[in-house]
């Protein structure tokens, strides 16, 4: 019988502990009970980079905000979608989320975050969007456990009024706001309607097999459009 191994752990400035374990091929996430992430589920975190390029089609060459790396599924899915000359900046809170993938996930990550065309921002997605050099075609925020945070709550001025904002003003004309969630949350998509975004909202699945079928728990990508 296989058991998990702990692999590493790491403290979440003003939350949790986060830690690795390895089960088989497998990584997960956790956080005390609660997995946060797993090898084992990474549709829903690959679509939110799909749909949001699918969203774009049309631009050569866009420049995308990725936050934060987790297991890097989102980021893979995009290098993966995009052009040569297309770009991404990932915003990474944690250096042992960027260790990990560099060490023991090194052969998941791919060697993605040494693509000429990322940019690892290491600090808070929320800073990486006030501090932005030039606009975004598209932000994608995969942080804490969607709108209603459970690891960091300072996490949750980035889904407030004024954190929306802030996005908005980052995206260049055109540009999308993604936010993946996994839950619905009414009351934020009303608060993205109230800041002037056009939103959609999407179900998506953790899992999807090779004839794209979904399987696994449902989750949420909401796309807003500036």
């Amino acid at each position: 019988m296989i058991t998990r191994q702990l692999l590493g752990s790491a403290q979440v400035p003003g939350g949790e502990e986060l830690k690795l374990f390895s089960h088989g091929r497998d990584f997960m996430i956790v956080m005390g009970h609660n997995e946060l992430m797993s090898t084992r589920m990474r549709g829903s975190e690959e679509k939110l980079a799909t749909l949001t390029l699918e969203r774009l089609k049309g631009m050569a060459d866009p420049h995308l905000l990725i936050g934060g790396y987790g297991m890097g599924f989102t980021l893979r899915a995009a290098l993966a979608g995009m052009g040569p000359k297309g770009r991404c900046s990932v915003a990474e809170l944690m250096p042992e989320i960027i260790e990990w993938a560099k060490g023991p996930m090194a052969e998941v990550a791919e060697g993605c975050l040494d693509d000429p065309r990322v940019r690892l921002v290491m600090g808070d997605v929320a800073e990486a969007i006030l501090l932005a050099p030039e606009p975004f075609d598209a932000i994608l925020l995969d942080v804490d456990n969607g709108p209603d945070g459970v690891v960091r709550e300072e996490n949750n001025r980035l889904y407030s009024k004024a954190g929306l904002h802030n996005a908005r003003r980052a995206l260049a004309p055109g540009g999308v706001l993604a936010v993946w969630s996994a839950f619905p949350d009414p009351k934020f998509t009303r608060r993205l309607s109230e800041v002037g975004f056009t939103v959609e909202e999407v179900e998506v699945r953790a899992r999807y097999d090779a004839n794209g079928k979904g399987k696994g728990p449902r989750h949420v990508i909401w796309f807003a459009r500036v």
